[in-house]
């Protein structure tokens, strides 16, 4: 799996080292849940954030070079529970939280489309993103900063491409502002069993039949919706199926 992350990363470097220095290079990360989006997504950017340090040879040993690539994950915009609360059926919400309605699709779109404007027109060159905190389960306004010297964002999340078919319009108004979209394929069964383990030790889940019941009937059930909504074209990658160095990598 390593020699994977480091073609992507070495593919990204080579892909930047193209592309307007005033502009970022964006990549939209998709895949099932259980797929590794995350895990991926942050083992290419720490590599070409390596491959970064190694070349900038203009730079004093002692100094600390800016790293050139970060990660985005869209889970920052998922609806808040307050929001869920207030739908006309907040138990149907609670229980479908990931679908793709119960995130702000507009706000995700509009963030990405923000991305696109060149590093010299924005105020101090720095734009916002959320987060999501799992102690309080709900976003975090403005909590990751992207600096200027960030020309490579991997946004990362299970509808970062979606088609104009796939629900909300705002999601194709994201996916197509996407210099690549990546796909990352997984078997079934392997993602079901991940997304079980992950819900019991996370507290999701209270045991591992509740588990199955939220694989099953939310999270696989949203891959599929992924899948017949997909945004072409998507560079389709190879299952990550060695556990190990996913948890080697968390």
């Amino acid at each position: 799996m390593e020699a994977v992350v480091q073609d992507l990363a070495q593919r990204l470097v080579e892909k930047l080292q193209h592309h307007d220095a005033d502009h970022r290079y964006l990549v939209g990360l998709c895949g099932i849940p259980g797929s590794g989006k995350s895990v991926l997504a942050v083992a290419v950017v720490n590599a070409i954030n390596k491959i970064h340090r190694r070349q900038d040879v203009s730079a004093p040993s002692s100094q600390k070079v800016d790293d050139i690539a970060i990660v985005v994950g869209m889970d920052g915009w998922h609806l808040t529970r307050a929001q869920l609360q207030a739908m006309p059926d907040p138990q149907l919400a609670k229980d479908r939280r990931g679908a793709e309605w119960t995130f702000d699709a507009k706000g995700f779109a509009d963030f990405v489309e923000s991305l696109r404007t060149p590093i010299s027109e924005t105020a101090d060159g720095t734009l916002w993103a959320p987060s999501f905190s799992h102690s309080v389960k709900d976003p975090v306004e403005h909590d990751i900063p992207i600096p200027p010297t960030a020309r490579l964002l991997i946004i990362e999340g299970l509808y970062a491409n979606l088609n104009a078919d796939g629900g909300s319009p705002h999601w194709a108004r994201a996916s197509r502002s996407f210099d690549e979209r990546w796909l990352i394929e997984v078997d079934r069964n392997l993602a079901r069993q991940r997304l079980i383990i992950r819900h019991v030790q996370t507290g999701v889940a209270t045991d591992e039949k509740e588990a199955a019941w939220r694989a099953d009937q939310n999270d696989l059930p949203n891959g599929d919706f992924l899948l017949s909504h997909l945004q072409e074209p998507v560079l389709k990658l190879g299952s990550i199926t060695d556990d190990a160095w996913i948890k080697g990598m968390q």
